[in-house]
């Protein structure tokens, strides 16, 4: 059998849109900007808000989604979660490859039977875990080696776009996933605590997590905060990295042997048995980049190459059963 990543290798992958809402538009600009991928048009349920995106900006709008995806090879999923699991599968069946807007579907079950699918129909599919992508975690990722302690804040003020979901799967999962994706241990208990201030769903969590290899997980989310933070912290033997995921910034400390004779503003430190520790500081260049845009073109990389994506849909999956495990604590 031919397979069907072989005819993306000297071509422009013809992609299509399903949602044009605020993330559907960003979604939309930057695959017309790709010299990856050709933009054939988008759908979206509101034909008045489809045809003033179309008139104002140029792109195509499709009547119906059966119509763009028989003129399409690849689908981009910018649609509310509940809608996930169905227009995938759909896409699935018709042989398209499909990029999904985290969360990757409403269930577990869901998420599984779209992996399966994409396995027997040998077709790709990437989950939009952006933070993967941001800048500053891809400076970091280098430096992070066997993490045992990790600290993650992720805060945001109120904003209705979201809240169909609770705190957990709309902002914690991202921070979910980058752990999962640095820790290579199972998770083997999760404690967890959340309220709900403003919405149906809690809107302020933490989670514990404890993996297999010892390393301890916490995780803070809110969305009812006054000011916005998404900042992580790793640590581990000899050494600290810290990710400001807002502020696109990277600090890595690190503690080494000292030397017989450091130099005069070295800091030192001595413990009880005599070993000298010298504490090094490094801020890693971050590169500037969309990540948005980085994570489009590594799944158009997928699709070329026949290689896996950075966040496959089994890696999504993993982070939605993570999420439940911690919303099963409330």
């Amino acid at each position: 059998m031919i397979n069907p990543t072989f005819v993306f290798m000297n071509s422009k992958i013809k992609i299509g849109v399903l949602g044009a809402g605020h993330l559907g538009k960003i979604h939309l600009r930057l695959l017309k900007e790709s010299a990856r991928y050709d933009l054939v048009g988008f759908y979206d349920t509101q034909p008045q808000q489809a045809a003033r995106i179309a008139r104002e900006f140029g792109y195509r709008s499709f009547n119906d989604i059966n119509s763009l995806l028989e003129s399409v090879d690849v689908v981009d999923i910018v649609t509310p979660t509940v809608t996930h699991y169905e227009l995938a599968k759909s896409a699935l069946e018709r042989g398209k490859h499909v990029f999904l807007e985290k969360p990757i579907t409403t269930t577990v079950e869901e998420a599984k039977d779209l992996v399966e699918l994409a396995k027997k129909k040998n077709l790709q599919g990437m989950v939009g875990q952006v933070e993967r992508f941001n800048p500053a975690f891809m400076a970091a990722r280098p430096h992070i080696k066997h993490p045992m302690f990790i600290e993650s804040h992720r805060l945001a003020e109120f904003n209705p776009r979201g809240t169909d979901v609770s705190v957990v799967l709309d902002l914690m999962i991202h921070d979910i996933d980058a752990v999962l994706s640095v820790v290579s241990s199972k998770v083997v208990d999760v404690q967890a605590s959340g309220v709900s201030v403003i919405s149906d769903t809690p809107d302020i969590a933490n989670a514990r997590l404890r993996f297999e290899n010892g390393c301890v997980a916490n995780l803070t989310a809110s969305r009812i905060s006054m000011k916005t933070l998404r900042k992580s912290r790793f640590f581990q033997r000899d050494a600290y990295v810290s990710v400001d995921f807002f502020e696109k910034k990277v600090e890595v400390v690190r503690m080494q042997n000292a030397p017989e004779s450091p130099e005069d503003f070295a800091m030192v430190l001595e413990n009880a048995e005599g070993i000298k520790k010298q504490i090094f500081f490094d801020n890693p260049n971050v590169s500037e980049g969309n990540a948005i845009q980085l994570e489009l073109e590594n799944f158009a990389d997928a699709i070329q190459n026949n290689k896996k994506p950075a966040v496959t849909l089994q890696a999504g999956t993993s982070a939605l059963e993570v999420a439940y495990q911690i919303l099963n604590c409330f």
